[in-house]
């Protein structure tokens, strides 16, 4: 919902973020909101920018949305790394970032007093970014070592597989960090990173977030003051549309460490949207089928003990993401168990209507959990920055949560039925052996469901 000008807006007093805010659309691109909350003498800047591994397109290039994380703390002509970091420190203030498939997000949490120091310290490292070629190579260096020390996680390295086998086309097919030949070859990569900071680091695609103890009116001019002169650009790009996925794939990992065994199993789902029931279904699938309170769960972790630990991601990626289940065992005999319960279960959320009074509890307890989490600056801030970061809106998480809670059963059925289908699976193994018997033992989910659809009693 585009609201051009800086007057307050009321959302909907039924909505999960019900509290009034200032959004305005700068000449220049910018989305600047401002929140007012009950908190006093704190504040939280978020700048979640469009941009993330889903954005490099171009074959040798795959990391360089991660990198910029990086780079972004290496300061400006005006205040050089070292100054920034005094600045940051003198305020006593928390700052960090990070990267994801469909975003980069910055972040600085502090106090009232240091309200403009802040939004102006951050708007000129967007602005006036500069770094020489041997802080580049340095940087380019740490971020190899961080892959390289991340990857040594099996859980990591199995969703590396995963996105490999799982997309084709898209740029979904590599994780944020990036694939190692390209991370090898960034040192190498100056020109080009000027260029991805120029196409990308644009206010057309950045949000400026304030919540906190603050005067909404003149927080919304000193953005306008500082930010208000940041170039435009006019770089777009066309992502590749991924085909169905052709599966089932299955790739096995011989993990060269010590580890226990891993079951990593994942389905394509379709893109976020708040628009068709789809997305909320499968929040609702997830928790109902998967959760703690499962019944999968239940016989899996608690009863049976045949894995450790146990979770599952619904997916809510811009562009059709993964539905992955995670199982780690406690031993590898336990494979082909917890494939049976998966593939069980899988069936159940295909044929069966979940309970109403159960499906209504579920979502008080999801809804309501999710709103307890919204209680600082900091915490509600970095939700708008996730959910802004769709449409550059807050009315997008309110606009989630109200379908989320007109999802029916019915729905829930056709959202599993169009997810978890015999040819939408890619999984992965890990084990210190050569192989682990029972990781790729699904039957078909297909041939189950038609055949219960068809019994007569």
């Amino acid at each position: 919902q585009e609201r051009a000008g800086a007057a307050p807006a009321a959302p909907a007093a039924d909505g999960i973020f019900a509290l009034p805010y200032q959004m305005k659309t700068l000449d220049n691109g910018l989305r600047a909101i401002v929140v007012r909350t009950d908190t006093p003498g704190v504040v939280s800047l978020q700048i979640p920018v469009q941009t993330g591994s889903r954005n490099e397109v171009e074959d040798g290039k795959s990391g360089f949305a991660h990198f910029f994380e990086h780079m972004m703390f290496r300061g400006t002509p005006t205040y050089p790394a070292d100054a920034y970091q005094a600045v940051i420190k003198n305020a006593g203030a928390d700052q960090n970032a990070y990267t994801s498939s469909d975003l980069t997000n910055y972040y600085v949490n502090f106090t009232s007093a240091d309200l403009e120091t802040m939004i102006e310290v951050e708007a000129d490292r967007f602005q006036n970014l500069a770094y020489s070629e041997e802080q580049f190579r340095t940087e380019a260096l740490a971020v190899k070592g961080e892959y390289l020390k991340n990857y040594s996680n099996p859980m990591l390295k199995g969703f590396e597989k995963l996105a490999e086998l799982a997309y084709t086309t898209h740029t979904y097919g590599h994780t944020t960090m990036g694939y190692l030949a390209d991370i090898e070859d960034m040192p190498n990569q100056m020109a080009y990173s000027k260029t991805f900071f120029e196409r990308w680091y644009r206010p057309e695609y950045a949000s400026v977030i304030v919540v906190g103890d603050v005067d909404p009116s003149a927080t919304m001019a000193m953005i306008e003051r500082h930010w208000g002169g940041w170039e435009r650009g006019d770089y777009t790009v066309e992502i590749p549309v991924e085909p169905p996925l052709a599966g089932p794939k299955y790739e096995h990992i011989q993990w060269a460490g010590p580890t226990l065994p891993y079951l990593i199993n994942a389905w394509r789902g379709p893109a976020f949207d708040t628009r068709t029931p789809d997305t909320a279904a499968l929040m609702l699938l997830n928790e109902l089928y998967f959760g703690p309170t499962s019944e999968l769960y239940q016989q899996v972790v608690v009863r049976e003990r045949w894995a450790d630990q146990f979770f599952s991601q619904a997916p809510m990626n811009v562009d059709p993401g993964l539905f992955a289940v995670i199982a780690r065992l406690t031993a590898p005999e336990h494979a082909q168990k917890v494939t049976d319960a998966v593939q069980a279960t899988l069936v159940r959320a295909r044929t069966e209507a979940v309970d109403a009074d159960r499906l209504a509890q579920t979502k008080s307890r999801v809804k309501y959990g999710f709103a307890a989490t919204l209680d600082t600056a900091s915490s509600l801030a970095a939700t708008l920055a996730r959910f802004v970061s769709y449409e550059r809106t807050p009315e997008t998480l309110n606009d989630l949560y109200r379908t989320f809670d007109a999802v029916t059963p019915a729905q829930i059925i056709a959202a599993a039925n169009s997810v978890f289908t015999d040819s939408n699976r890619a999984s992965v193994s890990i084990a210190t052996s050569d192989a682990l018997a029972g990781a790729n033992g699904f039957g078909s989910i297909d041939e189950v469901r038609r055949l219960f659809m068809s019994d007569p009693v």
